[in-house]
């Protein structure tokens, strides 16, 4: 019903069935993994009214059993999702969810069949979701600012300028209004430079 991808490696299609609405892989050397996707195969749909929440869990030294995060869900409406599971630490924000016996040795990632208001209230722990739109925003948002900002710690007055004929100088005034510019087409249309 299930698969999971780690970029450069096989898709994983074998989830094992640890309950009759539980599924777990195995994320063997998760230490080198940024993004894990999971999603439906397509064969099988989610019984209506129904979704799956996706969890992590990593292995914790000492640990008395596994600590699941809560990274998404996906629906039939939305049958796959990319979850960043770097940096997201072992047992952070988590707590038991039953999954069975799993081993505890490995990182894995499960997926639990539930109802989709229960899904709807529960809160995936934070800097788990892949990036969106909004994220390219923030990107193209800092870069301007980054940009402008670069740019405004080499202003000087006319009367600082030394002449120097290899260079060529730009008004502040320039740049302030492309930087004005850009940031109203973003606003407008975040996807206006794919044109």
């Amino acid at each position: 019903m299930f698969g999971c991808l780690v970029a450069g490696r096989l898709v994983q299609t074998d989830a094992a069935q640890v309950a009759s609405d539980k599924f777990v892989f195995d994320l063997p050397d998760y230490e080198h993994v940024n993004h894990v996707a999971v999603f439906m195969l397509g064969t099988v749909p989610f019984p209506a009214g129904s979704g799956g929440a996706v969890y992590l869990s990593v292995p914790v030294p000492g640990a008395a059993g596994p600590v699941w995060q809560l990274l998404g869900f996906i629906t039939n409406e939305k049958p796959s999702a990319f979850f960043r599971i770097s940096g997201l630490k072992a047992g952070q924000a988590g707590g038991s969810h039953p999954f069975g016996s799993c081993s505890s040795s490995v990182a894995q990632v499960g997926v639990s069949v539930e109802a989709l208001d229960q899904l709807a209230q529960q809160t995936p722990v934070s800097g788990s979701t892949a990036s969106t739109g909004d994220s390219f925003l923030q990107f193209a948002q800092k870069t301007l600012d980054s940009l402008y900002n670069f740019a405004s710690s080499f202003a000087v007055t006319q009367a600082q300028m030394t002449p120097n004929p290899s260079e060529t100088f730009i008004p502040s005034s320039c740049v302030l209004k492309w930087y004005q510019n850009l940031q109203r087409k973003l606003s407008q249309n975040p996807n206006f430079w794919k044109t």
